[in-house]
């Protein structure tokens, strides 16, 4: 507002100067593709933790967890590390939510995939919605 106190800045504006954002820009983020990949990237290595973690409690508690489902969760925590570091490609946004769908149907060997299979998909539709509404 021109005649203002000093530092008082009109509410549509964006800059120190009174300048609006560019119009492409969706978010006050000063770069919203590496903050959407850093948010994929946190979930996927989220859920390599947590699926190696979760390994001995299902064994004790569970009941009896077989080979193949021992290898489906390391091979899915592996496949969620590798998919981290590649989320600045589109097609790794894909592979992430086929990820999530095998984690769901890892139900098949051991209700608690299934359960972790609906938890982290629910976060990956979350991450998927939040890259969806900064980049448009």
């Amino acid at each position: 507002m021109p005649g203002g106190p000093p530092g008082e800045r009109d509410a549509g504006a964006s800059g120190p100067d009174g300048a609006l954002p560019p119009a492409g820009r969706r978010s006050g983020l000063r770069n919203p593709e590496r903050a959407v990949r850093g948010l994929g990237s946190a979930v996927l290595a989220l859920e390599a933790l947590v699926l190696l973690l979760a390994i001995q409690p299902i064994r004790v508690l569970g009941g009896q967890l077989s080979g193949a489902a021992i290898g489906l969760i390391v091979g899915l925590a592996v496949m969620a590390v590798l998919l981290a570091g590649l989320m600045g490609r589109r097609w790794a946004w894909h592979l992430g939510t086929l990820l999530q769908v095998v984690l769901a149907l890892g139900g098949f060997l051991h209700l608690s995939l299934a359960a972790l299979g609906v938890i982290f998909g629910l976060v990956w539709a979350y991450a998927l919605h939040v890259r969806r509404v900064i980049l448009g």
